[in-house]
């Protein structure tokens, strides 16, 4: 399936205005906002959050999955999709993410 059409399908993120990406020093490793061309890359994130409850290797693969065609890119272009990046980081390091909303006000 199309990463469009697999957007459709998950939970949509109209009342986040992002997400926070914490590491387990509790550092902020990156932030996902509500905006184009990040919009998506925050339903996929938000969806692995709330299946998961964290952005763990787990989580990472099955994102992978639902990136689509997005991360066979990805995987021919690093740099390019730094979401999908952090996903393949997790999933050789063994880490997990946890993550904090930003609520849209």
């Amino acid at each position: 399936m199309a990463f469009s059409d697999t957007l459709k399908q998950l939970p949509g993120v109209s009342h986040l205005a992002g997400m926070q990406l914490i590491d387990g020093m509790e550092a902020v490793v990156a932030t996902i906002e509500n905006k184009p061309g990040q919009a998506g890359s925050l339903v996929v994130y938000n969806h692995l959050a709330q299946t998961f409850g964290a952005i763990t290797p787990e989580a990472a693969r099955k994102g992978l999955e639902l990136y689509a065609e997005h991360t066979e890119d990805a995987q021919a272009n690093p740099g390019k999709h730094a979401n999908i990046d952090r996903l393949f980081g997790l999933i050789e390091r063994n880490e997990t993410l946890r993550i904090k909303h930003l609520f849209a006000v």
